[in-house]
């Protein structure tokens, strides 16, 4: 990606030419800068800047060797300059923006003109098209960098940060035009101006992704109090989670089933809280009606949830997290795929974790090697045989012995690796008969 980025600046440079104003570059070097400066941490772990504005703007009026000079000089960051990124992260991101940079102020060209920037319906229709693939490159390379440092898949980046920042990048393009419409009409001066709705965008995205986090947190604490009933099952909700989040992965859910699972991993259990401590807790073997009223934990949970309209989706998570496969579970008996996908998928994580920690009915955990063979006994009985699939293919087993796993094939040796073998045990052999 970074060679890519070069070859797109050394072509930028050699085939089009630099603004002759000798304040041009300087100014819109030092503008990005400061846009890009302190970007926003969006949730998937990607960064959001709103440098991206005063890029076009540069290719509007600057065109693609500007362009590409002011995405690869002015897009540095405070975490970057202090030492925080590594050298070829740094360098992979300036390459996430001179790429786009170059792309879009080619094809803004490419419609608009080379000629002076001026104010018009073609310009501003050349500006929204050029905007469109700068916004878009960047996400994609930006996406596709994380998924391959955190094994996230790169829609489930994408989408995750898109649905953050969708509606204030549909700004970016306007915003930029009417830079460049102030830079031509009044002075380069006059773009200071945006600074106000520029810091606005930036709080906008912060503030997103402040409020997103706080409500995880607040379910956080919420799964807390539960486990905080029962010292054996401390972190319980947060491990299920993890593992449900990453069987979703591995079935290609999409970013709104991941959330699901993330938050319903945390709340699965919440119902619990109605339950006495005297069952919660108790070490020997439930009396039938004590089960009865174990039982009924999805639906006070369902019950305690139903009122928070955000947490809508985990709803048929927490009330059908224990339905079984062939219809013997509870509450309401449900039988295979008329289980809620996303609940099969929580039965399995949720069964995996309690198997492998201590509990005061079986104090000695399993091993995760005999887990995932219960897991396996149980598939098509209590579990779906595809979540079940999916969860050996996570790396929570991955180095676990699991009979159910496709064997991998063996390679078949070259004839000729396969003479030089039979020759040397020859030679060998007839060594040792001497």
């Amino acid at each position: 990606m970074v060679a890519v980025g070069a070859l797109a600046l050394t072509a930028a440079l050699f085939l089009f030419p630099l603004p002759t104003d000798p304040l041009f570059l300087p100014f819109w070097i030092l503008v990005t800068l400061l846009t890009s400066a302190a970007p926003v941490r969006l949730p998937r772990g990607s960064q959001a800047s709103v440098a991206g504005s005063s890029v076009l703007a540069t290719a509007f009026l600057g065109g693609p060797a500007a362009a590409a000079l002011v995405a690869a000089i002015g897009t540095f960051e405070l975490r970057e300059l202090r030492g925080e990124v590594p050298w070829y992260g740094t360098l992979y991101n300036h390459a996430t923006y001179v790429v786009p940079a170059f792309f879009a102020a080619v094809a803004y060209q490419a419609i608009a003109g080379s000629e002076a920037f001026v104010a018009s319906v073609l310009t501003l229709a050349a500006a929204f098209l050029s905007g469109l693939i700068f916004l878009s490159l960047n996400a994609v390379l930006s996406s596709a960098a994380l998924a391959v440092r955190t094994g996230q898949s790169i829609q489930s980046v994408f989408s995750a940060d898109l649905g953050v920042i969708g509606r204030s990048m549909l700004a970016y393009s306007p915003l930029a035009w009417l830079m460049a419409v102030v830079s031509v009409a009044v002075g380069q001066w006059a773009v200071v101006l945006f600074g106000l709705p520029l810091a606005t965008t930036r709080s906008a995205y912060k503030r997103v992704v402040e409020i997103r986090d706080m409500f995880t947190q607040t379910i956080s604490s919420l799964s807390s109090a539960v486990d905080a009933k029962d010292h054996y099952t401390a972190g319980h909700s947060k491990r299920v989670q993890e593992i449900s989040v990453q069987i979703g992965r591995q079935l290609r859910c999409n970013e709104a089933e991941l959330e699901a699972l993330e938050w319903g991993g945390l709340l699965h259990d919440i119902g619990k809280i109605g339950v006495p401590d005297a069952v919660l807790l108790k070490p020997d073997r439930l009396t039938r009606e004590e089960r009865v009223i174990m039982n009924m934990h999805p639906v006070k949970g369902e019950e305690i949830i139903r009122p928070v309209q955000r947490l809508a989706p985990e709803l048929p998570i927490i009330r059908h997290h224990h339905e079984w496969y062939n219809g013997s579970g509870y509450p309401d008996h449900l039988v295979g795929e008329g289980i809620p996908r996303l609940a099969r998928i929580l039965h399995v994580a949720d069964a995996f974790e309690a198997m492998t920690a201590a509990r005061p009915y079986r104090m000695t955990p399993l091993t995760a090697e005999q887990a995932m063979g219960e897991l396996r006994k149980y598939a098509g009985i209590q579990f779906d045989p595809v979540m079940v699939d999916a969860f050996a293919r996570t790396h929570f087993v991955a180095e676990v012995a699991d009979a159910g796993r496709p064997p991998m094939a063996k390679p078949i040796p070259l004839l000729a690796q396969a003479a030089a073998l039979k020759a040397g045990s020859t030679s060998t052999g007839s060594g040792e008969t001497s």
